[in-house]
């Protein structure tokens, strides 16, 4: 149970207060102030590799808000450590995943008693001992941070590629290993994206290699031995508005160069036998037309691509398929055909089966297809709200596709699913070492009423026995951008909130792809007061049912769901007891504005171009959270940053925190926190960042009025 507590607060410190040095702008004949612009340091690109160059003055000011920080939060010590205790508990800390198989091996990841990283290894198929390939937290020992990216065997699986972040700004370096003596080969390539695809061969490897301003936009084949500067470039993108990815198809023929943004796509492949191969287009890119594909050898009399698209109107998406040789659009034939309110999510390409994951009405289903044959059936299960996802071991010739169930109150289980006999083999079930009583929990399926018609969905878990009376606690999560749909999936983490009497609640608001892509559509660009509107309707939704009280009710959301959590503090504070926002995208306009950060340009069509178009700069700046800031009482907010983010940069939660902290006109509590050593994600290590959950959680409980009771 919880309960207030009413002892006074001891003297508090005084919050930390930006200097104001107003630059000016000008755009569209209106004047924009940015009084703390002198926050984004002159030397950002530096300052992601080396986070030691960063401007002193602004590292002080930085240092100053932890210290408040923490000083103000420092009645949390205790209870952050029962947190993490708790969620530290509910690890199964030698963990494993499900093996891999491809040919004589199976892959997997494991972790160690007290490891805070992965230990990659491998088993033999036939029998034999098991074989460390890499250990994560050997690699990691004596630095601040290190994230392991990729792991890549070659197809004679002598060799491992793999790559790594030691600053938390996301650009990896890539080395070689030779497996059976664990030594590393010479071969060093830094700023890269973290994945590659080797050659059949083996004796070269493909990647994306970032650009001093973190963009993705030029693939080079490495021939090991070389030197790095000796890699040839195969393909450069020269539109700065497209992000450029690299990935093996499922056959393991080709490498697809996937060339996107957030509404159109293009790929070209690379035969990986063909040692020295340039790529050939697919198809061109049409502006709104997505694709995406995977190769069968023999489909239909000969070799062919297999297609997941949207073109001709394709909404939610549909499948379908052309000869290799004639790749292009003209060819294209439906192979599963577009159906209006089935968002078709995903697919998988075997020799004999076509796989693919949609959404109907909110809920996932798997759907199996014999090629050759119009005979389908169905995988889906019955709970009210749950998450599924499906994956393919690294083989082709197979029957087998594994996919894991959750749901908030079921914990994760990964099976395997015989294609061919429909058998079902549960292969892991997570175990939650302190004991999970599923059936003390209750997971629900809301629906709440918008003015313009529409129902925003929302799950929600709560102990079992809750009474509907306002009093109970609740955090209200959203997100609601890039079409990202936010699962209805077990966590452990926020077990150590419900089980202290609160109400955990996803807001499914527009901007995500719950209800289709059309969801998605009307979430974005002009119509993305949706996505605010929505969460406020969910939160009002709440309180009316009396799930929750306005007092005791807080917001949580990070990155675009930080942004919705500025917009909605700007537009109705009184609604929440208090917010947490995490590395949120709060400066939006600014960041729109300007082409030489990381991802303004393929982020327009998300949000719109404000530079070129003075509508999109009109709605931007109507709803950017920065921007409309103003004197009034704001509830009490945790804003949690990362100094070496490159999604979003560490300014613009500090420029935001400095505008409110000169605006408002309440006393409440605004603790903003930068992770001077890490980044977008916060710490690398899986304890470590559990304790970041610890402060997040510590804070809504201190500001929803209660502690775990003692007695």
């Amino acid at each position: 149970m919880l309960e207030r507590t009413n002892v006074p607060p001891p003297a508090s410190p005084i919050a930390p207060r930006a200097e104001a040095r107003p630059s000016t702008s000008t755009w569209h004949g209106i004047t924009l102030v940015d009084e703390f612009a002198w926050l984004r340091a002159a030397n950002w690109q530096e300052v992601m590799r080396d986070p030691s160059m960063l401007d002193p003055a602004i590292r002080a000011y930085l240092d100053a808000e932890n210290a408040y920080a923490d000083a103000m939060l420092a009645d949390t010590t205790d209870l952050q450590a029962a947190l993490f205790a708790e969620m530290k508990g509910r690890i199964e800390q030698d963990d494993s995943t499900v093996p891999s198989a491809d040919g004589p091996y199976a892959y997997y990841v494991r972790y160690r008693e007290g490891g805070q990283h992965p230990v990659v290894c491998r088993q033999p198929r036939g029998g034999g001992a098991d074989e460390i390939l890499l250990d994560g937290d050997v690699l990691a020992a004596g630095k601040t941070y290190f994230k392991l990216g990729g792991t890549y065997h070659s197809f004679d699986h002598r060799l491992l590629a793999w790559s790594c972040d030691d600053a938390g700004s996301e650009f990896y370096t890539v080395r070689v290993r030779e497996v059976a003596t664990g030594r590393e080969l010479s071969d060093l390539v830094p700023d890269s994206t973290g994945t590659i695809v080797w050659t059949r061969d083996g004796t070269a490897f493909y990647y994306v290699r970032l650009d001093r301003n973190h963009r993705s936009s030029r693939v080079f084949r490495h021939r090991l031995g070389t030197p790095v500067d000796a890699d040839v470039l195969v393909y450069e993108e020269a539109d700065p508005q497209f992000f450029v990815s690299i990935g093996s198809l499922q056959s393991r023929r080709f490498a697809e160069i996937s060339i996107h943004d957030h509404a159109t796509a293009e790929s070209r492949l690379l035969d990986l036998t063909v040692p020295d191969a340039m790529p050939f287009l697919v198809a061109a890119r049409e502006t709104g037309v997505r694709y995406e594909i995977e190769h069968h050898p023999d489909l239909f009399g000969g070799p062919a691509l297999v297609i997941r698209t949207n073109v001709d109107g394709a909404e939610d998406f549909k499948i379908a398929w052309t000869p290799l040789a004639a790749p292009d659009r003209a060819h294209w034939r439906d192979l599963v055909a577009h159906r209006p309110g089935v968002f078709l999510l995903m697919f998988a390409l075997l020799r004999d089966w076509l796989v693919r994951l949609e959404r109907q009405d909110g809920l996932p289903r798997i759907v199996v297809r014999r090629l050759g044959t119009d005979e389908e059936h169905a995988i889906a299960f019955a709970e009210e709200a749950y998450s599924l996802g499906m994956e393919t071991d690294f083989e082709f010739a197979t029957d087998l596709l594994r996919f894991t169930y959750s749901s908030m109150t079921t914990p994760a289980e990964v099976w395997d699913y015989d294609l061919a006999t429909r058998v079902r083999t549960l292969r892991k079930r997570q175990k939650v070492p302190s004991g999970h009583d599923a059936s003390a929990y209750v997971t629900r399926r809301l629906m709440a009423p918008s003015p313009d018609g529409e129902t925003i969905p929302i799950s929600i878990i709560h102990r079992k026995g809750l009474v509907l009376d306002g009093s109970a606690p609740c955090l209200l999560y959203g997100y609601g951008a890039y079409g990202i749909a936010i699962p209805a999936a077990f966590s452990t983490a926020r077990l150590s909130l419900v089980d202290r009497g609160f109400v955990y609640a996803i807001a499914h608001v527009r901007g995500g792809t719950e209800k289709g892509w059309r969801w998605y559509r009307e979430g974005k660009l002009a119509r993305k007061a949706n996505t605010f509107e929505d969460f406020l309707v969910a939160a009002e939704h709440l309180i009316a049912s009396k799930w929750t009280s306005s007092d005791r009710l807080v917001a949580q959301g990070g990155s675009a769901g930080g942004m919705l959590m500025g917009a909605i503090a700007n537009l109705r504070p009184d609604l929440f007891g208090s917010i947490i926002a995490e590395v949120p995208f709060v400066d939006v306009l600014n960041t729109m504005l300007d082409e030489t950060l990381p991802l303004t340009a393929p982020e327009w069509p998300e949000w719109g171009n404000p530079a070129a178009d003075p509508q999109a700069f009109e709605q931007i700046r109507g709803y950017a959270p920065y921007e409309n800031v103003r004197p009034q009482a704001y509830p009490p907010m945790l804003v949690l940053a990362g100094l070496t983010d490159p999604r979003v940069t560490y300014w613009e939660p500090a420029k935001w925190v400095a505008r409110l902290r000169a605006s408002k006109t309440d006393d409440n509590l605004i603790a903003f926190r930068t992770n001077m050593e890490a980044g977008h994600a916060g710490a690398a290590g899986r304890f470590d960042r559990l304790k970041e959950v610890a402060l997040a959680y510590a804070f809504a409980i201190k500001m929803a009025g209660g502690t775990i009771a003692t007695s």
